[in-house]
């Protein structure tokens, strides 16, 4: 047996990092009354007699409790390291078991121990998890109201076993989701190259090891250093670039290939939303769906979770018990211990009974950067105009047209540039775009296919740019289907590829991440469009770049062009 101090934000407590609400106070929540009990490596059997492995934390006190379970293909060992690494997403055992809940941490199948082979996010992994949660469920130590906790691929995997409906499965608290595998993959038929591509590798490398490296030698040592109260509060403003060169670095290291490269290989071989990534695909599952389920996400996570959240909310219109958050930058540091008082508020709730207040008020609560406080809105988006602003010839962006074109060579050669820009004037007073905005394009290329990538900037009266979102698109998947688009949304199906004709005006309509963002007064909006990410003088958010398409092209943008902004109304 092995008890810990609890972690908190209460004095004396481990001090949690990040925003631990949504700028609420909530009422009657659990307090740390336990110590813990520690199980490693235990198997858990599957429907096929495959056996996952989990570690357990529970309350060192007889009688049954709720629990928590998160899963996930990473080091289930390194949960409780501490570091600064994208992959401790788990959830922080130190403060959910003080307050009485089993803290369940599992290895996919054919991850870390875990039996098996790992398939990414398929029908076999979805009844895995169905199996793990109904064999919690069944522990003497656990009440049978199981919930599920956890971020990034921890989110994922509660997605996932929300379409099997497990009968003990009570309450979900995804933050930072993805339910389409094709969207994390690719960004509109932009192959999500750096991320993608690590990501498989830094598995294998990950999957190859257990415990004598993730609990024992210099791994002890770690978890005192980074235990420190001065060295952990450093990490509070950790974000996706440096994480992401972590995962870059863990990628080079030598790994069985097995099956990590083939599965990689297979995402490259799909380049269109076809019946591979159907099967990796949740939004229709989820429509029956009716377990309480908290989403959340950050504005800043725009190349990887962010259009994800939006999805899972309109999978799930019709839950009536499904609310949701967007933070403000910092909002999901790592380790991620962010938002836990929110979320106890929520398990406290379904899963304990108590009225805690988590259901008052709208369904969205939302940051708003730049007017640096909590909005609500009882639907997503929120009633908003769309402000339309001209491509100029002369790089303006305003609201009245000044004819004419401007051009750009993808490789930057035949002494044209390799991006545009159009930039407003002075903002006369401050302007809150909340939602979904759209570039209608109409452009011309020298090339059977391109790509088109935007960069959304707030720019001071300084100068200084801030990124407010991206967006993407490969000219030859750049069907819409009207029917079910509308403004600010369209609906691109990804189903074809259609090369453009070389030479002639086509017309796109290319979907930002929607996002929430004061223009202040005296601000300028800046809108930048490339068709190469790689190159060192464009700098993509979260340093996710893609595979470039359509080399050595000239592509050149007319005035008719418009950025369509959702401005809050009475703004």
């Amino acid at each position: 047996m092995v008890r810990f101090e609890a972690a908190g934000v209460e004095p004396g407590q481990r001090q949690l990092n990040g925003p631990q609400t949504t700028g609420r106070q909530y009422r009657d929540l659990s307090q740390a009354l336990y110590g813990t009990t520690r199980e490693d490596n235990v198997p858990v059997p599957v429907r096929d007699g495959t056996r996952l492995l989990a570690d357990i934390h529970r309350p060192d006190a007889d009688g049954r409790f709720p629990a928590l379970i998160a899963a996930a293909p990473y080091p289930r060992q390194l949960m409780d390291l501490g570091a600064p690494a994208a992959i401790i997403e788990a959830g922080a055992s130190d403060f959910w078991v003080p307050r009485g809940y089993a803290h369940v941490i599992a290895n996919l199948r054919g991850t870390v121990g875990s039996g098996g082979t790992y398939t990414f996010f398929d029908e076999q992994e979805r009844k895995d998890l169905f199996d793990l949660i109904e064999w919690v469920a069944g522990q003497p130590w656990c009440n049978g109201n199981v919930g599920m906790i956890g971020i990034s691929y921890y989110a994922m995997t509660q997605m996932e076993a929300a379409t099997q409906r497990p009968p003990h499965l009570k309450a979900l608290f995804p933050f930072n989701v993805t339910v389409q595998a094709w969207e994390a993959s690719y960004h509109n038929g932009l192959l999500s190259e750096t991320f993608v591509t690590p990501w498989f590798h830094a598995m294998g490398v990950l999957s190859a090891h257990g415990d004598c490296l993730y609990r024992k030698g210099l791994s002890r040592l770690l978890r005192k250093v980074l235990a420190i109260p001065a060295v952990h509060h450093r990490f509070r403003h950790v974000d996706a670039v440096k994480v992401h060169h972590g995962l870059q670095l863990v990628s080079r290291f030598p790994h069985d290939a097995h099956p990590w490269g083939a599965l990689l290989n297979a995402v490259a071989e799909h380049p269109v939303r076809d019946a591979w990534w159907d099967e990796r695909d949740l939004t229709e599952l989820l429509a029956g769906v009716d377990i309480p389920v908290y989403l959340g996400g950050e504005w800043s996570n725009v190349a990887l979770h962010l259009p994800g959240l939006f999805k899972a909310w309109e999978a799930l219109e019709r839950n009536p018990h499904v609310r949701m958050a967007m933070l403000g930058a910092h909002g999901l540091p790592w380790p991620w211990e962010s938002m836990h008082i929110e979320a106890l508020a929520w398990f406290d709730h379904w899963l304990k009974g108590r009225d805690t207040g988590i259901l008052e008020g709208p369904a969205i609560r939302y940051w708003l950067a730049g007017g640096e406080e909590w909005r609500t809105a009882d639907s997503w988006p929120p009633p908003a105009t769309h402000m339309a602003l001209s491509l100029n010839a002369d790089g303006s962006l305003a609201a009245d047209e000044r004819p004419g074109e401007r051009s750009y060579a993808t490789d930057g050669a035949k002494a044209l540039p390799a991006q545009l820009s159009w930039t407003s004037d002075p903002l006369p007073g401050d302007l809150d775009m909340v939602g979904h905005p759209e570039l209608r394009l109409t452009a011309t290329s020298s090339a059977a296919d391109t790509g088109w990538i935007l960069l959304l900037q707030d720019v001071g009266p300084d100068g200084t740019p801030i990124d407010v979102t991206q967006g993407w698109l490969r000219a030859s998947m750049r069907h819409v289907d009207e029917d079910a688009s509308e403004t600010g949304r369209p609906v691109l199906p990804m189903k074809t590829q259609d090369p453009i004709p070389p030479g002639e005006p086509v017309d796109y309509r290319i979907p930002l991440v929607a996002n929430a963002r004061r223009f202040r007064r005296g601000h300028r909006i800046r809108l930048i469009l490339t068709s190469d990410d790689t190159r060192k003088d464009f700098r993509p958010m979260m340093l996710f770049s893609h595979a470039p398409v359509g080399i050595a092209a000239v592509n050149t943008v007319h005035s008719s062009s418009r950025l369509l902004l959702p401005i809050l109304k009475g703004e």
